[in-house]
């Protein structure tokens, strides 16, 4: 087979052994929805981009394209009024519903949901096998078609990018360096709360989303502005300020004090890459953690965050967590089933992962009507973390999946969670 699999897609693979590890993205296209003429596109898409015949050698970590049309059915939902909570059901679906193991098989799942005057494409893929940029480009791709704007402009990308090794090659210097941040980083593990799982030890994932509308979007690029630091810097830190009262036992506990959250970051800016001229994933995480005293400020708080990732970044940190999980897909050969389901709730003890994703910017060039009105993402949570929080930029509005472990969290509780990151995010205003 021709493509090697990198370090973060062989630790996804062993995530998706215990449970489901998808992903999904759906996207609000304008105009009335033609079916057959939506299942082709799709079909000549995939055909055109090379991402068709697909196999997995799961044993020798390895996949490969061999490319060729093949049909595709694209199920069609009826929305109307209550187009988004069909969406919600239907991505929920789909995150808790395995692709096969190994072997040959189709990576992808279209559906699409009729809303009248638009109509929603989704599509929920097995995740090691592209990032969310490259699915951007995929689906910008597809609407491009749809409209018979960009068939002949399309063109093939690179399908087999190389692995993580000349990464480190190239950062050799940092990499090494780096290996001395390594009793630091698990200092800090050492010091987050471990999350708890309440209700049970199964991997089933629940769905919801909000919005951070045009208004209060911008408040918050201009809190972050005004403080020197990144909007993913601040959703972070809102994050916290949400999360710090639902774990009220860690005010008791002798050592394990804080809240950690993983920042999943797109790296794929080293290798020299676009989503529309390779297409794969390129991703890392780092952790942040901070104890979250309830007198703290949000900006005191964005900007101890923006202290940890700054850091990270300019020392390329991220490397070290790559490190990591290559010693942990050691270890894993060798520990027993319920070994593997504590492994991270133990080792690397995060209450939400956080993945950002700038669609706008990504679905900027899309040629004539087919521009993106509404995006939505959910990620699986697997053994990683019991919650996901999947933000996704579109025009001046800010879309946020959110998906969770029902084991950790009720439905009401994420309620909780939501409305108080939402009223802090009011408090910029």
């Amino acid at each position: 087979m021709r493509g090697r699999l990198n370090l973060f897609q062989a630790a996804m693979l062993r995530w998706r052994e215990l449970a489901p590890y998808n992903a999904v993205h759906v996207a609000e296209l304008a105009g009335p929805l033609a079916g057959p003429r939506l299942a082709a596109a799709v079909a000549a898409h995939l055909a055109a981009l090379g991402v068709t015949g697909f196999a997995l050698d799961l044993r020798h970590r390895r996949y490969e394209y061999a490319g060729g049309l093949q049909p595709v059915e694209v199920p069609v939902l009826a929305g109307g009024a209550d187009a988004f909570a069909v969406i919600e059901r239907e991505m929920e679906r789909h995150l808790n519903l395995p692709f096969p193991p190994d072997g040959a098989y189709v990576p992808f799942r279209f559906f699409a949901v009729d809303a009248g005057a638009t109509f929603h494409l989704g599509v929920a893929y097995d995740h090691f096998i592209a990032g969310g940029d490259s699915i951007v480009a995929l689906l910008k791709g597809i609407a491009s078609r749809y409209e018979d704007t960009g068939a002949a402009a399309c063109t093939a990308p690179e399908l087999y990018p190389p692995a993580y090794a000349r990464l480190f090659l190239r950062n050799a210097g940092k990499a090494y360096l780096g290996q001395y941040s390594l009793p630091g980083m698990l200092r800090r593990s050492a010091r987050a709360f471990r999350p708890r799982y309440p209700h049970g030890d199964d991997f089933t994932n629940a769905f919801t989303s909000f919005e951070l509308p045009a208004p209060l979007n911008a408040a918050v690029i201009r809190a972050a502005g005004a403080w020197g630091l990144t909007r993913n810097d601040l959703l972070i830190a809102l994050l916290l300020k949400a999360l710090a009262p639902e774990v009220p036992d860690r005010l008791q506990a002798k050592r394990r004090r804080e809240i950690a959250i993983a920042s999943v970051i797109n790296i794929r800016g080293e290798f020299g890459t676009s989503p529309d001229t390779a297409f794969g994933q390129f991703l890392s995480s780092f952790l942040v953690s901070h104890p979250v005293p309830a007198e703290v400020g949000v900006e005191a708080l964005a900007r101890d965050v923006h202290e940890q990732t700054r850091r990270v970044k300019r020392r390329k940190l991220y490397l070290q967590t790559l490190h990591l999980l290559a010693w942990g897909g050691l270890a894993w050969r060798h520990m027993t089933p319920g070994q593997r389901r504590q492994m991270y709730a133990k080792n690397y003890p995060v209450w939400a992962g956080v993945s950002m994703l700038s669609v706008a910017s990504l679905w900027r060039d899309a040629p004539g009507q087919a521009h993106v009105l509404h995006y939505l993402r959910a990620i699986s949570t697997g053994p990683f973390s019991p919650m996901v929080i999947a933000p996704a930029s579109v025009g001046d509005s800010l879309h946020i999946g959110v998906s969770y472990r029902t084991a950790a969290f009720r439905r009401e509780d994420i309620d909780r969670i939501v409305a108080a990151f939402v009223a802090t995010a009011r408090s910029l205003a």
